[in-house]
């Protein structure tokens, strides 16, 4: 039974609801377990578009580290990796994929957001992607790719979280529009992903994605393997709490 997610199919349509909403959805070791399985079994069905949101208020705060103090250095690192393998499926999965995304949306989640193919994002919507402040890295070329170095280095290099308008300037949104016209959206890409034949569609995904999968679960090794991740990650939430209170993001 699922205790993270919520996953609804309907017709060659899968639905993934992220409903961790007391913990704005953060990502913990079961939700990317669910995820990845959902995933796996979208991809083994007749599913042919596969659309990730969020329950509450909003997308996700990213890298669960409510359990920090009790976590080892390889509990962090295998957790660390199987988000990576979970991204490395969205990335290259043959379906469409659709991420939306309103309120916050952070770390690993954005991540997730960046690995699909549609992304849209509300107004009020937020980004951060904080892991190289604590030297991890995740995600880093895929985001690359998808946007260009130089937009890639200020979006990483950012301490306050990017909002709808500039993720859409570098590209790391599609389209912003509000939740009143989600569906209405949605109906269009399904067409648009639909249009092609299963084989069609696969087939374009494949050509129009880089297959930088081992180098990059190579590089996340190494950067949680140099030194005490544990201890990086609670020296960079010290950093955190001691910033004036306005000037905090997660």
């Amino acid at each position: 039974m699922l205790k993270t997610i919520l996953v609804e199919t309907s017709g060659r349509t899968t639905t993934v609801t992220l409903n961790r909403p007391d913990k704005l959805n953060a990502f913990n070791a079961d939700i990317v377990r669910e995820l990845q399985e959902a995933v796996y079994q979208a991809e083994k069905s007749e599913t042919r578009v596969l659309l990730f949101k969020g329950e509450g208020k909003g997308f996700s705060g990213g890298f669960d580290l409510s359990d920090l103090e009790s976590a080892s250095d390889g509990d962090l690192l295998r957790r660390f990796v199987q988000v990576e393998e979970l991204l490395q499926t969205v990335y290259h999965s043959p379906l469409a994929t659709v991420a939306m995304v309103h309120g916050p949306c952070y770390g690993a989640a954005a991540d997730l957001v960046a690995a699909c193919k549609w992304r849209l994002g509300t107004p009020d919507c937020r980004f951060r992607m904080p892991g190289l402040r604590f030297g991890i890295v995740l995600g880093t070329k895929r985001l690359t790719n998808l946007v260009g170095a130089d937009k890639a280095r200020a979006l990483l290099l950012r301490d306050k979280p990017f909002g709808a308008e500039e993720a859409l300037d570098s590209g790391f949104l599609t389209e912003i529009c509000e939740r009143e016209v989600w569906d209405l959206r949605f109906d269009k890409i399904k067409h648009d992903g639909l249009a092609l034949s299963a084989e069609a569609f696969e087939a374009l995904s494949d050509r129009t994605v880089i297959d930088t999968r081992d180098a990059d679960l190579v590089a996340l090794i190494k950067s949680v393997c140099q030194g005490s991740i544990k201890d990086r990650i609670t020296a960079y939430l010290e950093t955190v709490k001691a910033k004036p209170k306005e000037n905090r993001s997660r």
